[in-house]
C-alpha cells in the first residue's frame, strides 16, 4: 500500500510513500481538509540526504501506532526542504523561535489557515536523550487543540506576526554604502577563526565557503598575511581531513569534530559547487598545486557521478548506504592489504592515516594526517615516487570501493544548485584551462535553457525525469544570472549574456521590493503567512546576495546604470542585516565589496593567430579579478553588440593578438603579444 506521496517527484517525499502515516504533499487538498475536519497540521520538513530524517522515518512513521495517532488527529503534511524552500525558510524561522535552534527533520504543528504553535526538530519515539517521545508530544498537542483552543490561536497570531517581522529583516542603516563594514565584516571572520585546525568555531563545522571566497577576494586587492593564513589554513585542513573523498573527491556536508576528520558523509551539489570555485580561485591567486588538484577532482567527481545524460546535475547523494551512515567510504587495514598488497598497504596506511583499530567505530576514514613529504622522509623514499604509487593505489580502491551498494542518490536537478555549479565549472576552467569543465558548464546551461525554461521566459525551480515544476525562486534567478556571466568570460558568447538581461528583467519585475531588496517569491506566488527575504546566508549564498551580487556583474559589464542602481538599493535595504550578522552575510560583502571598488575589464582582442589567442585568453582567464571582467573579442565581426559598442573600435595592433586593460572606460595602452600580455597582467595588482 502506498499514500498520496507516490504521485510525488520528490526522492524525499518518495521515500515515506509506504509509511502508514496518511500524509499529503503540501497544497489545497492538505489545507481544506485541516479546515474541514478541524484539526491542526503536522507539518514534517526535511531532505533525502538527511540522516536524523530517515531515522525519525524508521522509528516514528513506518511505526503503526504513532501512524494511527497522527492520521487520527492531525492532517499529516510532508515536504522536501529543497523543493519548497519558501516553506522550509518561513516555518524554520518559527521553529528557532520557539526552541532556540533549528534543523532537520524540522516539525512543526499549524493551524488550519498554516500558522505554527508548536515545533522542534527529531523526536525519538519515546523519550530518551533528553527529548520527549513522539507519541506523549503527539497526544499533549491534540489535547491542548481540544481543550485550550482560544489560547492556541492567540498564540499562533503571535507567532506568525513575529516571523513575518523577523523574515523581513532588520531596517537599512542609511543612504551611505561603507567600506567599513566590510572591514568589520573581515574583523568577525578573523577573529572567528579556529587557529588549530582551521574553519569558524568548532564541531560540528561547516566549510562556510562564502567565508573563504570573501577573504581571498580581499587577499587579492590588499594582501594580509593573517587573513591568507586564515584561508590556507582552512583549505588545506579540510583537503587533508575526512570530510573530503581522497578516492572519488568532493566534499562531505560538514565534519562532527573539530579537526575535520569524521564527515556526516551525505554530499550536496552545492557545497561541492562552492568549494570547487573556492579552490580554483584559491589556485589562481597563490598557485599551490594541491589546490588546483582538488579543484579538478572535485568537479570531476560532480561530472562522473552527479551529471545526468541530459546535461543537469543531482542534488545529493546519502549519508547512508544499506541503512549505515558512511559504509560506502570506511574501510578496514584488511581490505586495504587484500587490494593492494602487503608492501604498497603499508605506504598506503601512513600516508592516510589507516589503522588495524581505525578512526571511526573500527574502521578508518581515509584522510592525510602529514604532509606527504614527511611521509615520504619516514617511509625513506622519494616524494615523486611516492606520489605517483598512492595516485595508483587510489585509483585501485576506487574500482574496488565503486563495487559496494551506493549511497542513495536523490536524482532531482535544482535550478538554483545547478546554477552554482554552472560557476563551479567555470572558475575551473578559467583556473586549470581543461576544456571538460567548460564542456560540463555548457552541457548545465544548455539543460537548464531547453528543460527549466518556461516559453513565457520565466524559470521552473525544479526537474525529474523529464517533468519540471515548481515557479522558480529568488535564488534560481540570481544564481543562473552570475553564473551565466562567468560562462560567458570562458566562451565569449553573447547568448548568455542575453538570456542574463532576460532574466534580470524577470527578477526585477517579480522579486524586487519597491522599498528596496527583493522577496524570496515571486509577486504572483502561492499566498503564505509572510512573503520573506531571503538575507541570510547558510550553506548557501542568500538570494539577496546573489541578487545583487549578479546585478553588479551583468551591470558592469553591458554598463547598465539601472542594475547597478538596483544594486546599490538592495545594498542599503539589507545594510541593517550586514551590519549586525556579518558571519551570516560574506556573500552580501563580496557584493559590497565589488560595487564600491571601480571596474577593470581586461579586453582580448583576436589576430592573426588562433593559437597566440587561445593563449592569451586563458592568461586573463586565470587572473583572479573580483572587480572586473574578461571580455573577448575574436576578430571585429564578432564584437559584441551587448558589451559595450566602444570596444567595437579596438582593433589588434600588428595583427597580433592584443589586450586593453581599461577602467572606466579609459584604458592602459595595449599589450601586443604573448610575452607582452604576461608582463601587463603581472602588473595588475595580484598577491
Amino acid at each position: 500500500m502506498t499514500n498520496r506521496l507516490a504521485a510525488s517527484a520528490s526522492p524525499y517525499l518518495l521515500q515515506h510513500q509506504h509509511n502508514p502515516v496518511d500524509w499529503y504533499p503540501w497544497g489545497d487538498e492538505a489545507l481544506q481538509a485541516a479546515k474541514e475536519l478541524d484539526r491542526p497540521i503536522f507539518l514534517s520538513i526535511g531532505y533525502s540526504a538527511c540522516h536524523w530524517c530517515h531515522v525519525m522515518e524508521r522509528e516514528s512513521f513506518e511505526n503503526q501506532a504513532i501512524a494511527d495517532l497522527l492520521n487520527r488527529h492531525f492532517i499529516a503534511i510532508k515536504v522536501d526542504r529543497e523543493q519548497r524552500p519558501d516553506l522550509d525558510q518561513i516555518y524554520m524561522q518559527a521553529v528557532q523561535m520557539l526552541t532556540g535552534s533549528g534543523g532537520w527533520p524540522m516539525s512543526v504543528f499549524l493551524t488550519p489557515e498554516g500558522r505554527p504553535f508548536y515545533g522542534g526538530t527529531y523526536w525519538p519515539p519515546e523519550a530518551r536523550f533528553g527529548r520527549p517521545g513522539f507519541s506523549n508530544v503527539l497526544l499533549a498537542v491534540a489535547d491542548a487543540w481540544q481543550k485550550q483552543r482560544p489560547q492556541i490561536q492567540a498564540q499562533s497570531q503571535q507567532i506568525a506576526q513575529a516571523v513575518h517581522d523577523s523574515c523581513q529583516g532588520p531596517a537599512g542603516a542609511g543612504l551611505d554604502l561603507k567600506t567599513e563594514w566590510i572591514d568589520a565584516g573581515d574583523r568577525w571572520h578573523q577573529e572567528h577563526f579556529e587557529p588549530r585546525y582551521g574553519g569558524f568555531g568548532g564541531a560540528p563545522k561547516f566549510p562556510h565557503s562564502m567565508a573563504l571566497s570573501l577573504l581571498t577576494e580581499l587577499c587579492q586587492a590588499k594582501p594580509d598575511d593573517r587573513r591568507r593564513h586564515v584561508v590556507q589554513h582552512t583549505l588545506n585542513a579540510m583537503a587533508a581531513g575526512g570530510i573530503y573523498d581522497h578516492l572519488g573527491g568532493g566534499f562531505a556536508r560538514y565534519s562532527v569534530d573539530d579537526k575535520w576528520l569524521v564527515p556526516h558523509f551525505e554530499k550536496m551539489l552545492y557545497d561541492n559547487a562552492l568549494l570547487a570555485g573556492c579552490y580554483a580561485d584559491a589556485y589562481r591567486l597563490w598557485h599551490q598545486p594541491d589546490y588546483a588538484r582538488v579543484t579538478s577532482e572535485t568537479l570531476d567527481y560532480l561530472i562522473r557521478t552527479m551529471q545526468l545524460p541530459e546535461g543537469g546535475l543531482c542534488s545529493a547523494e546519502d549519508a547512508d548506504s544499506e541503512g549505515v551512515e558512511g559504509k560506502f567510504y570506511v574501510w578496514q587495514h584488511g581490505e586495504i592489504e587484500q587490494a593492494l598488497g602487503a608492501e604498497r598497504a603499508l605506504d598506503f596506511c601512513a600516508a592516510y592515516g589507516v589503522t588495524p583499530g581505525g578512526n571511526f567505530e573500527g574502521h578508518s576514514i581515509l584522510n592525510t594526517p602529514q604532509p606527504l613529504a614527511q611521509v615520504a622522509v619516514a617511509l625513506g623514499c622519494e616524494l615523486e615516487e611516492l606520489t605517483s604509487r598512492l595516485a595508483e593505489d587510489r585509483q585501485q580502491l576506487l574500482r574496488l570501493r565503486d563495487m559496494r551498494v551506493r549511497p542513495g542518490l536523490d536524482d532531482k536537478v535544482l535550478l538554483s544548485w545547478n546554477a552554482l555549479a554552472l560557476a563551479g565549472f567555470c572558475k575551473g576552467y578559467r583556473a586549470l584551462g581543461e576544456v571538460r569543465f567548460l564542456r560540463a558548464a555548457q552541457r548545465v546551461a544548455h539543460f537548464i535553457r531547453l528543460h527549466m525554461r518556461q516559453s513565457s521566459g520565466r524559470l521552473w525551480h525544479t526537474w525529474r525525469r523529464g517533468q519540471a515544476s515548481l515557479m522558480a525562486y529568488l535564488d534560481d534567478y540570481a544564481n543562473l544570472v552570475d553564473g551565466l556571466v562567468e560562462l560567458y568570460q570562458c566562451d565569449f558568447d553573447d547568448q548568455w549574456l542575453s538570456w542574463g538581461v532576460e532574466l534580470t528583467d524577470v527578477m526585477l519585475e517579480h522579486f524586487r521590493d519597491p522599498a528596496g531588496g527583493f522577496y524570496f517569491t515571486a509577486d504572483d506566488h502561492e499566498q503564505l503567512i509572510t512573503r520573506s527575504k531571503d538575507l541570510y546566508e547558510s550553506s548557501v549564498p542568500s538570494g539577496s546576495a546573489m541578487a545583487i551580487t549578479s546585478l553588479v556583474a551583468l551591470g558592469r559589464l553591458l554598463e547598465r546604470d539601472d542594475y547597478l542602481q538596483a544594486a546599490a538599493d538592495a545594498l542599503r535595504a539589507g545594510s541593517g542585516g550586514l551590519i549586525a550578522a556579518p558571519g551570516a552575510s560574506a556573500q552580501s560583502l563580496r557584493a559590497l565589496n565589488r560595487w564600491l571598488h571601480e571596474d577593470t575589464q581586461l579586453v582580448i582582442v583576436g589576430g592573426d593567430d588562433e593559437n597566440e589567442w587561445q593563449q592569451a585568453c586563458q592568461l586573463c582567464r586565470q587572473v583572479l579579478l573580483p572587480h572586473g571582467a574578461v571580455i573577448g573579442v575574436r576578430d571585429a565581426s564578432s564584437a559584441s553588440d551587448l558589451v559595450g559598442m566602444h570596444w567595437h573600435q579596438r582593433l589588434p595592433v600588428a595583427g597580433r593578438t592584443t589586450l586593453f586593460i581599461c577602467r572606466q572606460q579609459a584604458c592602459l595602452p595595449p599589450a601586443v603579444g604573448l610575452a607582452d600580455i604576461g608582463a601587463a597582467l603581472s602588473r595588475l595588482h595580484v598577491a
